[in-house]
């Protein structure tokens, strides 16, 4: 176990937790608090983002592990959760919505697997 690493995901978890935060918030102030709308878009976006990276370590990009790890593991890590996400599927089951929270499930996985791929490919395009 090196220091950096654990250094690069508290410094990048920190950001990603903190941008993750932020846009929760937002999109709540925005759309409201009926539907998770926040954690379904940081969720996809965060997909896309690992994907994005990994297509870039995979071609073009030749970082230190610690700067990988920094990007996927802190940022990353700490921008998309899906605790959070069963927690809102959990309520949303727990008050009776449940078209929403079937919605919300398939959703969440189908947009952010291919907004994953979409990440990938955008990259082996460029």
């Amino acid at each position: 176990m090196k220091w950096t690493f654990i250094l690069a995901v508290a410094a990048g978890g920190a950001l990603g937790s903190v941008a993750r935060y932020l846009v929760g918030i937002g999109f709540g102030k925005w759309l409201g608090p009926k539907f998770p709308w926040g954690t379904l878009f940081i969720n996809v976006t965060g997909s896309l983002l690992i994907g994005i990276f990994a297509g870039l370590f995979a071609v073009r990009w030749s970082l230190p592990q610690a700067a990988r790890i920094f990007l996927v593991v802190g940022i990353c890590g700490g921008y998309t959760t899906f605790s959070t996400f069963s927690l809102d599927t959990f309520y949303l089951i727990e008050r009776g919505e449940m078209v929403s929270a079937a919605a919300y499930m398939i959703g969440s996985v189908v947009l952010s697997v291919g907004a994953l791929i979409a990440g990938i490919q955008i990259v082996r395009v460029l």
